[in-house]
């Protein structure tokens, strides 16, 4: 019986070795015939080394290709991660390197840890991708080099890698326009390493550098060798070689000539009103140093609130002219000729390796108190496409347009202007004045005796010359009960149609973080009152009152600045209105130099172009138009209106004998607490003749009313434009002083008297 056991375990011990010799063959053969190929191919790998090769970065060019953006080729020593895998060995290698790269030990560490001698517990994160040999030093000297190389024996693992460095050879010229670079932040580390890019590579940050990174990357490149045991190559594996492809150049469609005028003129004239005291003489007009026919004229001001008590302000304040920009339009391509930005920056700032203190220091994102810095400091901002401006009377020919356009009025409709304007749907016991909720009555700009304006009897043309603000008063509560009229759910009716000149939209322009701008609406309004934007206790949803401020350019109206040049040059070209570019031309990767700093870029190949212009609408015509140029051409030459008296128009004094023909419109946005040394200036004009195809807007921040603040850029601008003797030549940056504390150095007018204004002149 117990033979018949130990048989039995005999026998189902020998059916489970059967078992497991069976398994064991069929792995062997799924391993031999099946997975083969997949293991050879690891250990292979595991006997190859990758070497990644960058791309030269495509070069940014202006109109003329003068090199905006270069790159430097600098010389990188690195280190195999493996060879310096133990700390023994890796002290070792960095001591005997720690000379000829005249770098720390410590420093050297680092690099490989970024936790090194840091007190634990320490999670800095690697820097460095692994995949790639570790950089321990960028920039070095061809003398170091050589030395490295030709002791080999000396430095295992030890490789000289060739990598680029952008250069702004203009500098700080359009940096607004061109950008910067910087390191690829953690939020958008997944999405670069997914299009083909290193983790420690750096790519735009801001400006073009940024909106077309893609173009102007280029494909990184390899090289792939066999390697023994100890890590030492072998040979190359040639047939698995792929070279880099560079990026494509950029040409802008940026006029360095134009770009450096626009950037002078408008740093002088915000510093120069800077440093004028306000004189609240009745037409609110300060002192001028370069007119020395200004008289200065001085008078107690003080604003009276609403319960009727005064307060007094001091007989001078300084105007703040904080910041401003400037945007010059080809009219026959939607090109941007110019875009300046003020206060600017150096982007050179970005390359120079500065720490975070330094950078706070020349970027300062608070006040020596700690309080958050006033918007209108803020340095790294393209006001000319981020700027959330109140438009002024810019916007009436838009309103008047509109208006036509709605059938609301025609360009023969007449409005008897008498300084102030009634609503006439609300009742009086309603009004503020009587001790109602409502404000009815809206006034005129004041004229040269303190009172309103009174116009007398004006149509679109002349209500556009003098600026009437009555009239559009009064469009603007035709626009509000006609909105009121249509069917629920319909969009605002004037809403709809200033859209047509691409308001509330970005414009599509090639450079990041563009506005959208507002136009007001219900939706608009009740998203505000919940934001807390607007004071407690307003109504969430649009009220005439409101839409009276709209047509006028103030409430809750905004725009850019580029999104008001567009506009004008929609007028300028009979109502095609046009997709703005800053960018002329993509060219194929090596566009050759005809000189240092300068593309040949006839020698180039053009891969996309820009000069043919992009109709993103047209609008009707019912002879809208034709009114609306005569009286925006009457601002600049007159004439104004005869009523109680003459009224000039607010740019005939300053334009007087002006050679070119061009037609324009100056607005001023009120500030805080409706207090004049903080108004805002908008103005933008076109070109009527076939040799001034352009269209200028420049708004200054906080620096007074336009005819006097504002108009005088414009008009220099224009002259610039057609006067190449007005402008300076534009050269090559000297070397960034990184002892500095400004972020960009003082860029003024060599010749500032084109913008002398006048004394005479009424807010528009």
């Amino acid at each position: 019986m117990a033979v018949d056991k130990r048989a039995a375990r005999l026998g189902v011990l020998a059916t489970v070795s059967l078992i497991l010799i069976g398994l064991l063959g069929a792995r062997l053969w799924f391993l031999q015939g099946v997975q083969s190929d997949e293991y050879q191919a690891k250990v292979t790998a595991s006997k190859n080394a990758t070497v990644y090769i960058a791309p030269e970065r495509g070069r940014i060019f202006d109109a003329d290709g003068r090199v905006l953006a270069d790159n430097k080729r600098i010389l990188t020593v690195t280190v195999d991660w493996a060879v310096v895998k133990k700390e023994k060995d890796r002290r070792e290698l960095f001591e005997r390197l720690s000379g000829p790269l005249e770098t720390p030990v410590d420093d050297l560490m680092r690099r490989y840890d970024p936790c090194y001698l840091e007190p634990k517990p320490c999670k800095k994160a690697q820097q460095f991708d692994r995949l790639l040999p570790l950089p321990l030093k960028e920039g070095v000297d061809e003398d170091k080099v050589a030395f490295i190389k030709e002791r080999g024996e000396d430095y295992p693992g030890v490789d000289v890698t060739v990598q680029y460095k952008r250069v702004y050879l203009y500098a700080p010229l359009a940096s607004h326009v061109v950008g910067y670079m910087g390191a690829i932040t953690k939020e958008n580390l997944d999405t670069y390493l997914a299009q083909g890019y290193k983790r420690n590579e750096r790519v735009g940050q801001f400006g073009v550098e940024l909106s077309l990174e893609r173009e102007l990357h280029g494909r990184w490149g390899k090289k792939v060798f066999e390697v023994d045991a100890s890590g030492s190559i072998v040979r190359e594996l040639v047939e698995q070689r792929v070279e880099p492809v560079a990026g494509f150049d950029v040409q802008l469609s940026i006029d360095l000539d134009y770009q450096q005028y626009a950037e002078q003129a408008l740093e002088t004239e915000l510093r120069s009103r800077r440093d004028l005291p306000f004189e609240p003489t009745g037409d609110h007009a300060p002192r001028n140093p370069l007119d020395p026919l200004t008289q200065l004229k001085t008078r107690v001001f003080y604003q009276t609130l609403p319960d009727g008590t005064k307060v007094d302000y001091p007989e001078y304040v300084n105007h703040k002219a904080p910041a401003g920009s400037v945007v010059v339009l080809d009219n026959t391509t939607g090109q941007v000729v110019a875009m300046a930005s003020y206060p600017t920056f150096d982007n050179r700032w970005m390359e120079a390796g500065i720490s975070g203190t330094k950078y706070k220091q020349l970027f300062p994102s608070t006040n020596p108190d700690g309080s958050k810095i006033d918007p209108d400091q803020s340095i790294l901002v393209n006001r000319a496409v981020q700027g959330n401006y109140n438009l002024g009377s810019t916007i009436k020919p838009f309103v008047a347009w509109a208006g036509m356009h709605a059938g609301l009025i025609d360009a023969n409709y007449v409005y008897d202007d008498k300084g102030t304007y009634t609503l006439s749907q609300i009742p009086p016991e309603d009004c503020q004045n009587n001790g109602g909720n409502y404000k009815c009555v809206f006034k005129n700009a004041v004229c040269g005796n303190g009172a309103p304006c009174k116009y007398g009897p004006v149509n679109v043309e002349s209500a556009l010359a003098v600026s009437s603000d009555s009239f559009f008063y009064r469009l603007g509560e035709l626009f509000f009960y006609a909105s009121e009229d249509l069917p629920k759910g319909d969009p605002n009716l004037l809403k709809v149609n200033l859209q047509r000149f691409g308001f509330g939209a970005k414009t599509g322009v090639q450079l990041p973080y563009e506005w959208a701008g507002r136009i007001p609406d219900d939706a608009v309004k009740a998203a505000l009152v919940e934001a807390g934007v607007l004071a407690p206790g307003e109504v969430p949803r649009l009220l005439v009152g409101d839409e009276v401020q709209v047509a006028i350019g103030q409430g809750l109206m905004a725009a850019t600045p580029l999104q008001i040049a567009v506009a004008y040059s929609t007028l300028a070209t009979d109502g095609f209105r046009q997709q703005p570019t800053v960018v002329k031309a993509i060219y194929a990767p090596l566009t050759p130099d005809i000189s240092p700093g300068v593309a040949d870029l006839s020698q180039g190949t053009v891969v996309k172009s820009y000069d043919t212009p992009v109709i993103v609408d047209q609008l009707e015509d019912n002879g809208s138009l034709d009114a609306i140029t005569r009286g925006l051409r009457r601002v600049i030459t007159g004439p104004g209106v005869d009523s109680d008296i003459y009224h000039k128009t607010t740019g005939e004094s300053l334009f007087k004998g002006f050679p070119l023909d061009i037609a324009g419109k100056t607005g001023t946005a009120q500030g805080a607490a409706n207090l004049p040394w903080n108004d805002s200036s908008a103005f933008g004009a076109y070109g009527l003749t076939d040799d001034v195809p352009y269209t200028v807007v420049a708004y200054l921040a906080k620096i007074g009313y336009g005819a006097k603040a504002v108009a005088p850029v414009t008009k220099c601008m224009f002259q610039a434009l057609t006067d190449p003797t007005m402008l300076t030549p534009v050269l090559v940056s000297d070397t960034l002083d990184v002892q500095s504390t400004e972020p960009a150095p003082s860029n003024l007018l060599a010749n500032a008297t084109c913008l002398a204004r006048v004394a005479d002149g009424q807010k528009g």
